[in-house]
């Protein structure tokens, strides 16, 4: 099956719709799937319900949407290089439920994997757990954690083919795989398209997990914190 579609716009034609849920691939500004993330900021839907492990910086990636205001939960588990997130949390514009990292992406490849929920030692005692079921396993508390499903996935990936086989470069790979599996509808921009099928012992998420596919427009890439020394520095 050719799941490419010609434009982003394409891509999520017909499935945005306020209210949903959305988990998005990218860790800081590496990895993000911007051209989508573009789309549905200039789709106006609003009420969005987005799972990320963070949620960009200022006027990047998913900053966009704070901007327009079209966000009203994030579950996330890192917020602070974004300020604009930060305010509109503090003034109860934006739920927010954390998730300790690990656990928010055991939540995600639970979701894809028609695990319902789990156990974890992680966040025991602290407000994370509350209201939540627990039990002890070997000697230990364990908090129970539900899987995520979401209404729609968005992903960025380094390579795909026609059929939606997909493989992710370096550090760009982040979230990227887990999300890709636990939308109901996973929406891929790629890179690179290939010629022909990724050898599939290189394959990351196999083609079964996405709907649809777009070829990334070419942009700069975005670097969330530049540090630098003077040449005089490093030459000594």
């Amino acid at each position: 099956m050719d799941k490419l579609r010609a434009t982003a716009e394409e891509a999520l034609a017909g499935v945005l719709t306020d209210g949903m849920t959305i988990a998005v691939g990218g860790f800081g500004l590496c990895g993000v799937p911007y051209d989508l993330i573009e789309v549905v900021r200039d789709s106006g839907v609003t009420g969005l319900t987005i799972v990320s492990n963070n949620m960009g910086v200022d006027g990047k990636g998913l900053g966009l949407l704070l901007e327009n205001r079209q966000v009203a939960k994030v579950i996330a588990s890192y917020v602070g290089e974004n300020k604009l997130f930060a305010r509109q949390y503090l003034n109860k514009v934006l739920e927010v439920e954390f998730s300790p990292q690990g656990t928010l992406a055991e939540r995600m490849r639970a979701g894809g994997a028609g695990i319902a929920a789990f156990y974890t030692r992680a966040g025991v005692g602290t407000p994370v757990a509350e209201g939540k079921p627990h039990a002890e396993f070997d000697g230990h508390v364990h908090v129970q954690e539900r899987a995520i499903v979401a209404d729609l996935a968005l992903v960025h990936a380094h390579t795909a083919d026609r059929a939606g086989n997909l493989t992710y470069r370096a550090a760009a790979r982040n979230f990227n795989p887990l999300v890709a599996t636990c939308g109901r509808l996973t929406v891929v921009e790629a890179e690179h398209l290939a010629e022909q099928f990724i050898d599939p012992d290189s394959v990351t998420t196999p083609g079964i997990y996405v709907g649809r596919l777009v070829v990334t427009r070419q942009r700069t890439k975005e670097i969330e914190q530049r540090t630098v020394r003077s040449r005089a520095t490093v030459e000594a």
